[in-house]
């Protein structure tokens, strides 16, 4: 009988790693990869081969600690070089991830995506970006998904191309100054009344001609080739134009509000915010409206002092104005956006977005 103790081993190795796996020839093959660095060395961060590999070894089940055969290597990749072949499992293999961390990869770009579109477009009648949030809601009303192989960008400008068949919404204009000869300037002009662009200004300097111009980004590269065939300079003043300057709060109600938002969510609007959020941040803005043209016509009775508000970008009149204004909803909701490294936003804007904010909600378990 022999003395010998077999003792089983209940532990599982190579389990808690980044699993990246190749089919070739109807063959599995899978490498044991550290996690976090393979996307690392995929986008060309991690250059350094030992820090992505656990082991420079082939497997066809990792989880098991099965090794793949030689000759199935050499039948599938023409070789048996263990670290040549990780190399292509590398490159063309696909990175097993788990659920948790799959969803969090597409909510991550999912936010991206929306964040190009909101910085990509504006809204045609108040010729300003909508929010984050808009831009979100938006997308999950198309029925957009993310494709994790497909970049951003290119996402989003299919986003904004499905977003103009349904919703009003546009590509924000860039700014460009085109200088060309004199001569031929005539061309030029027709072309930009062509491509309905607008001229911002003039300038004549000696044989040329610079004209400060805005114009869609579709034209750009038309305009471009024009310009080098005129033997002209082009200069790219703002990718993205918007309009600037603070709007009145007094030129909306809530039905102008209701009426920039989507049917569904502007007949849902008055009901999913509360009309005491809503007259508290209209008669503060108009308190502030009030003080400001006060102040400004130099009243002789003696000068208010002015509190600015950094979240809200504002001044704000005497110190009870000012204790009110910390306790209102448009400051509270500032506050939030600052947190999240936002800019600050007018009370009207403040309004639509505080309206949307119940229905964003509920859109959080999205499933993609």
């Amino acid at each position: 009988m022999s003395k010998t103790l077999v003792q089983p081993i209940g532990q599982k190795r190579l389990t808690n790693v980044a699993v990246v796996r190749l089919k070739k020839h109807g063959l599995r093959f899978e490498i044991a990869c550290y996690k976090n660095k393979v996307l690392s060395w995929r986008s060309r961060v991690e250059k350094d081969l030992d820090e992505v590999l656990q082991s420079h070894t082939v497997y066809s089940n990792v989880s098991k600690g099965v090794l793949a055969k030689t000759k199935d290597l050499v039948a599938a990749f023409g070789t048996d070089d263990q670290t040549n072949i990780c190399l292509e499992i590398l490159e063309k293999g696909e990175l097993q991830i788990a659920g948790k961390e799959r969803e969090s990869q597409f909510s991550s770009q999912f936010r991206d995506i929306a964040t190009i579109v909101m910085q990509k477009t504006i809204n045609p009648e108040t010729q300003r970006p909508y929010t984050i949030s808009m831009i979100e809601r938006l997308m999950h009303e198309i029925h957009f998904s993310v494709d994790p192989h497909s970049s951003s960008k290119k996402q989003a400008l299919e986003v904004i191309r499905e977003l103009q068949k349904n919703f009003p919404i546009k590509r924000s204009p860039m700014r460009l100054r085109i200088t060309v000869p004199g001569q031929n300037f005539h061309s030029l002009s027709e072309k930009l009344d062509e491509w309905s662009a607008t001229v911002v200004s003039k300038d004549e300097s000696g044989s040329q001609l610079s004209i400060i111009c805005e114009m869609e980004p579709g034209i750009f590269r038309e305009c471009d080739a024009l310009v080098r065939n005129s033997q002209g300079r082009l200069e790219i003043l703002a990718v993205s134009v918007h309009a600037e300057g603070d709007t009145q709060v007094d030129h909306y109600d809530d039905e102008d509000i209701a009426s920039h938002l989507p049917k569904e969510s502007a007949d849902s609007a008055p009901s999913n915010l509360p009309q005491k959020s809503i007259d508290s941040v209209l008669q503060l803005s108009e308190k502030m409206q009030k003080q400001t043209i006060s102040s400004g016509n130099g009243d002789a009775e003696g000068e208010v002092k002015q509190h600015k508000c950094s979240t809200c970008n504002l001044f704000v009149g005497d110190s009870k104005q000012y204790r009110d204004h910390f306790k209102s909803e448009w400051h509270k909701h500032n506050l939030k956006r600052k947190t999240r490294q936002l800019p600050p936003l007018t009370a009207e804007e403040c309004l639509a977005d505080m309206e949307m904010s119940d229905s964003t909600s509920d859109l959080q378990d999205y499933s993609f």
